[in-house]
């Protein structure tokens, strides 16, 4: 017997007992994260209707509270997706996603940043996919980089999240420089990207626009389809908002050298500040809490896929 949390209430005081602890059990444990720098309140908010435009399915595209909110639908005739009015060449960029709930095997929601469509050959990339749970009642987090077309080699790393995705907003956080990229959830820093001499080649180097998504994943991320989206439980809703997109723009036909448009107070670059070089002592903690406790794959232990791990992960 499966029990859905939104839903289910147990009547009997004998068997709530049973039901507490099967919901408890089928969420996963609910884990308090340490204090964390707030980044997210260095830089303003934008309302959706701001910082985007309608990517794919505008049927399924509903700004709400004015247009500073947004939900992103799935059902049986397409998803959805929003892509910013801007390209941004380094920055820090933010969306607070409330993800669907009940059975979302092979729904995938990402934030994530992209120049494909302009360099379908030699693309970058920054990746947020929410993967939709199947056996287990989770949500799966995972990132991924590109650069300059290394698509042949995947750097995913994936994560279980400390709380429940369904239940509220959370915050999730790209901030990408010359010298490194962070993945952060709620402020907390998942994954931090060095750029050196080891994967500088495939770092990535050319501006970027950003894209939120929700779409039917059923073949990529269930195995083959083992676990296909069921359109019962559909329509599949991610609400959005707390968009930031500090970054600097990109002028059309500019070099990337010259891409910073971006009104600053203190530089053309917003995350170019000593601040923004390398991780605090409390960035490092977090950071280190996050991948202890909550990673459970990471490419470079994946000796079975690659039997010459990536550079990178061998580097001293």
């Amino acid at each position: 017997m499966e029990f859905y949390h939104q839903h289910k209430t147990c009547l009997f005081s004998g068997f709530l007992i049973f039901c507490m602890i099967a919901v408890a059990s089928s969420l996963g444990p609910i884990y308090t994260p340490p204090e964390a720098e707030r980044l997210t309140d260095r830089f303003s908010r934008l309302s959706v209707n701001q910082g985007y435009n309608v990517f794919f399915g505008g049927a399924n595209v509903r700004l709400t509270n004015n247009g500073s909110n947004a939900d992103l639908i799935l059902d049986k005739s397409s998803g959805s997706g929003l892509v910013s009015r801007d390209k941004y060449y380094y920055g820090f960029f933010n969306a607070a996603l409330k993800l669907p709930a009940n059975f979302t095997s092979g729904v995938v929601v990402a934030f994530y940043l992209s120049n494909q469509n302009i360099f379908p050959h030699n693309h970058d990339e920054l990746d947020f996919e929410l993967l939709g749970y199947d056996k287990r009642r989770d949500w799966v987090l995972q990132t991924n980089i590109y650069g300059n077309g290394s698509v042949s080699t995947g750097r995913e790393e994936k994560f279980y999240l400390w709380f429940d995705p369904t239940q509220d907003f959370h915050d999730y956080s790209i901030l990408w420089n010359n010298h490194h990229i962070l993945f952060l959830v709620d402020n907390v820093p998942v994954r931090e990207v060095v750029n050196n001499t080891t994967i500088s080649s495939v770092y990535p180097s050319k501006p970027m626009s950003i894209y939120a998504t929700i779409w039917d994943g059923s073949q990529w991320a269930t195995r083959g389809g083992k676990y296909p989206v069921n359109y019962t439980y559909a329509p599949f809703v991610t609400s959005i908002k707390g968009v930031e997109l500090e970054g600097c723009v990109s002028e059309q036909n500019a070099s990337a050298a010259s891409a910073c448009a971006r009104r600053s107070t203190s530089s053309l670059d917003p995350v170019d500040g000593e601040e923004f070089v390398k991780l605090s002592q409390q960035q490092m903690t977090g950071l280190d809490w996050a991948r202890r406790k909550h990673m459970f794959y990471s490419y470079c232990q994946d000796t079975r896929r690659y039997k010459v791990l990536p550079p990178e992960c061998t580097a001293t």
